[in-house]
């Protein structure tokens, strides 16, 4: 009988991550195995969870566990600045959804029925209005964001903070697991609720400090430990310099030429819908060629 942590010698040695095949686990995740609610998105990731500062993606296949430098639950902040910087955040996001685009016809196992009550119309027409939304952002960048800071913002940011403390809060049984995230995801609700009634060019200027903090403080702990040797940098040197060099570059764009940094990530929000989108009209398309192939029978 084996568990999974008997795996995860080689994280203590300077290894970034361990792949370990799902046969070869023959004991379920103990109770300290925590699911993951927050996640930088990754290809081929069925759940996510944590325990302490690693962090588990699971898979079809196997079981991926890397080491996080800070527990999330611990040091939020922390843990957003050094181990999912925000040019990590979009990068990750597109290629799981490019990923899952080109996978969608020939994984076998992706779709499955059980449970489903969506239909592969509803998926198709999802999939279409992403797109549109995506074609609305570039055809109307400045009112689409004046919208998404009145409106959809404050939602997304309240939603976060509640996100944020129930990852705080154990349910069985019910306790405090984190008073940090509590406190932090407390904080986030009622800066979402504020946010509503602030005028777009404040929120706007509060949103370019907090991320040009955000990228900044990613560029100086990312030179850090490249600095350091390819031993503090795990996950890989040259990746690492990347992430600080184009965080700084990024968070210097903000003060230097905030439409230009404006219209770039209003793109690069386009650009994941579409990824989005295609990836919900392919799922669609199979689940439909499964459901006629069935009935076919």
């Amino acid at each position: 009988m084996t568990r999974l942590e008997e795996f995860l010698g080689p994280l203590d040695q300077g290894v970034w991550e361990v792949a370990v095949p799902r046969e070869a686990v023959t004991e379920p995740l103990d109770g300290g195995w925590k699911r993951s609610r927050i996640n930088v998105p990754s290809p081929g990731t069925l759940a996510s969870y944590r325990k302490g500062n690693y962090h588990l993606h699971e898979t079809a296949a196997e079981w991926r566990v890397h080491y996080d430098r800070y527990d999330p639950k611990q040091h939020p902040l922390l843990h957003l600045i050094d181990d999912a910087p925000l040019i990590l955040m979009i990068g990750e996001t597109f290629l799981a959804l490019v990923t899952s685009a080109r996978t969608a016809r020939s994984d076998e196992t992706r779709l499955v029925l059980e449970g489903q009550r969506r239909t592969w119309q509803f998926m198709v027409i999802a999939g279409c209005a992403v797109i549109l939304a995506a074609l609305a952002i570039l055809a109307h960048p400045v009112h689409i964001f004046a919208v998404l800071v009145s409106l959809l913002i404050p939602l997304l940011i309240a939603g976060l903070g509640l996100l944020i403390v129930m990852n705080g809060v154990s349910l069985h049984p019910p306790a405090v697991a984190s008073k940090g995230s509590v406190f932090l995801g407390l904080c986030v609700v009622a800066l979402g609720a504020s946010s509503a009634s602030l005028p777009v060019a404040l929120w706007t200027m509060i949103i370019f400090v907090v991320l040009a903090v955000w990228m900044f403080a990613s560029a100086l702990v990312s030179f850090r430990r490249v600095s350091r040797g390819r031993q503090a940098v795990p996950e890989g040197l040259f990746k690492r310099l990347a992430l600080g060099i184009l965080s700084l570059v990024l968070g210097s764009l903000i003060f230097l030429a905030p439409q230009a940094f404006l219209k770039l990530m209003l793109d690069l929000l386009a650009l994941i819908l579409v990824a989005l989108g295609i990836v919900f009209i392919q799922n669609g398309a199979e689940l439909r060629r499964r459901m006629a192939a069935g009935i076919g029978r």
